[in-house]
């Protein structure tokens, strides 16, 4: 799949069949987060792979997206490791472009995913159910499977509404 058009056709997966992902295509999709740029390359991300059953339940309580998260077959964890930041602002800038090379590596796949931010209100309680280090902050949930065959759609502004050119005189 060329880049510009996996930028352009990837879109937020909610449904997912009971398919299982393979440990190697999950590997590969850690890989592609893991390749993404850092400040100083310090690669303060860190990752839990959820796929029990009684974990992903536990987790779906903490969220208004909670079927989504009972329902996918993996879900990453992504996390900042405040023990390895330098910078929040960046390190964080970083963690979100990791979360984007996961969702186009997961759409190279064939597969559908979808970033998660709204449980982050109950970020306490994930670590704790995952029993996640202390440093780890977390940024965000990641589920993923083979999406459910069903039309998906996208519109976006017009660049004229985003981009506005320097005047010179």
């Amino acid at each position: 799949m060329e880049t510009i058009d996996a930028i352009k056709t990837r879109r937020s997966v909610r449904e997912f069949t009971k398919e299982i992902v393979s440990d190697e295509i999950i590997g590969e999709i850690l890989e592609a987060g893991r390749w993404a740029p850092s400040g100083l390359n310090n690669q303060a991300w860190r990752f839990i792979v959820v796929q029990k059953t009684d974990t992903k339940e536990a987790i779906s309580n903490l969220t208004h997206y909670g079927a989504i998260v009972k329902n996918a077959p993996v879900l990453i964890v992504v996390f900042l490791d405040k023990d390895n930041m330098y910078d929040y602002t960046k390190d964080v800038q970083s963690i979100g472009a990791c979360i984007q090379n996961m969702l186009l590596a997961i759409h190279s796949f064939g597969l559908g995913g979808v970033w998660l931010g709204e449980i982050l209100k109950n970020k306490e309680m994930v670590n704790k159910i995952l029993e996640a280090p202390d440093s780890y902050e977390l940024m965000a949930v990641v589920a993923l499977g083979h999406p459910v065959k069903k039309a998906r759609s996208s519109d976006r502004k017009e660049l004229s509404e985003l981009v506005f050119q320097e005047m010179f005189k």
